[in-house]
């Protein structure tokens, strides 16, 4: 439970990092709606075109489209998640970023971005074709090995915005900061989706509330409860940038990002265990 509470502690110093900088929310928004954007350029073109059913699983094309689709969302995403770290670690080191600022700082590291999306984009698609000729125990190893990869890379953004290193280099770098913040990292995911399911509750209730009222009461009840999920996950990605930056800041500094995270907290989530003999 250690872990656990010190996850929720960081979260909140987080949040009181977030409220002096709230203007930094629109990075999230630009991202969903970019990746909407692109998402709905492929499927609408081959839906209304050739239609989707000629594109199958088997087909090199298939594979093609699947992975250009994939390269450009990935580059979307750790886009702006990028311009968020780069806001994040002006804000945790006394400065005061702007929306403008934080683009300008993923600007700085377009092509590194760039190569991170390509290694990204490849590693999901080859993960997502072995999965496809395994069976269910198979699968299950698949989904195990991605987790895994999703973990050791937790850190890479900020590595890839604050040092001045190659793809591969913070690959392994990241790699190397996992073994020293495994715990913390783990408890992170769990304690983001904590976070989140108790924020979409309401939304949920609110929705079957409006379903079972029906009537005029549906679609607003609908419209609201959309809404304040898509807020949710808003809010919740600018604090995992956040709080990404603060763990890689003491991680690999040992620096006390700012006076929202105390330090005891810190220390108490990253000191090393003892080797039992």
């Amino acid at each position: 439970m250690g872990r656990i509470e010190n996850t929720f502690k960081l979260l909140g110093a987080s949040w009181q990092v977030l409220k002096a900088d709230k203007e930094l929310l629109w990075l999230p928004i630009l991202s969903g709606l970019a990746s909407i954007i692109v998402a709905a350029s492929f499927i609408l073109p081959i839906s209304l075109t050739v239609g989707l059913e000629v594109l199958e699983e088997g087909d090199p094309m298939y594979y093609v489209v699947l992975f250009v689709m994939y390269f450009i969302l990935m580059f979307i995403a750790i886009f702006f998640n990028a311009a968020l770290v780069h806001a994040a670690l002006d804000r945790l080191q006394g400065g005061d970023p702007t929306v403008g600022s934080a683009i300008g700082g993923a600007m700085a590291k377009l092509w590194l971005i760039f190569k991170w999306a390509f290694v990204a984009a490849t590693v999901s698609l080859v993960l997502q074709i072995v999965e496809e000729k395994l069976d269910f125990l198979g699968k299950i190893v698949i989904r195990l090995i991605g987790l895994a990869w999703t973990l050791v890379t937790f850190l890479i953004v900020p590595i890839l915005v604050v040092e001045d290193i190659g793809v591969m280099e913070a690959l392994r770098r990241s790699g190397q900061l996992f073994k020293k913040t495994w715990g913390e990292n783990v408890t992170a995911q769990i304690g983001f989706g904590i976070v989140g399911i108790l924020l979409w509750l309401p939304a949920f209730g609110l929705i079957a509330a409006g379903a079972a009222a029906g009537g005029p009461i549906l679609f607003p009840a609908i419209a609201i409860g959309i809404v304040w999920i898509i807020l949710s996950m808003v809010v919740l990605s600018a604090l995992n940038a956040i709080f990404r930056t603060a763990l890689y800041l003491y991680a690999s500094r040992g620096e006390t990002p700012s006076e929202h995270f105390p330090r005891e907290v810190l220390e108490g989530a990253f000191a090393p265990k003892r080797r039992r003999y």
